[in-house]
Formats: structure tokens, sequence, C-alpha cells
């Protein structure tokens, strides 16, 4: 399994995201927070397991919850550089 890091603003997305859910109902932050560590574990496995989006950059999915993790691999290591909503602009991870 390879190491990973988490950049400051994906740890922001997470963040931000774990409060909505949590004020919506409690425990459902920490749930979205087990969703969030089985989808990297998942990447950290087999990063090529998702498909390319743009140059480097893949996404992955979450289960149960409608974000996509967004990551690069730099030198055997799994960056994580958003963890944003489908919703979402698609190209607002771009300027990281």
């Amino acid at each position: 399994m390879l190491p990973y890091r988490i950049r400051p603003d994906a740890e922001a997305d997470l963040n931000e995201a774990y409060r909505w859910y949590e004020n919506q109902r409690e425990g459902l932050g920490a749930d979205f927070s087990l969703c969030f560590e089985e989808a990297l574990e998942k990447v950290r496995r087999n990063p090529e397991i998702y498909p390319l989006i743009h140059k480097t950059v893949r996404r992955g999915l979450m289960r149960r919850f409608p974000y996509g993790l967004f990551y690069v691999v730099e030198e055997e290591t799994v960056v994580v550089i958003g963890v944003l909503h489908a919703r979402r602009d698609p190209t607002s991870w771009q300027s990281r």
C-alpha cells in the first residue's frame, strides 16, 4: 500500500464536509470520514483503479456520499489534492 499525503486544501474540504454532515445529523460526519478513509485505502492499494480525468489527476468516488477524491501519484506517494462534492464545479480543483 502506498503512503499518502493530504494537501491543506483537501484537508479543508474534508473538514468542511465533516462539519456539514455532522450538523445534519450527529454521527453522519463520522460516517463521511469513514467513507473517505475507505476510498483512500482503495486508492492506496491500487492507485490506477480510477481513470485519469486531467493530465495526471485521477478521481475516486466515495461510497454513500456524493464526493470525489481527487489525487495524483508523486514519487510513489498518493497526494490528495481535493475532496469535492459531485455537484461542485468540476474544474475547481485545477487551481490546486
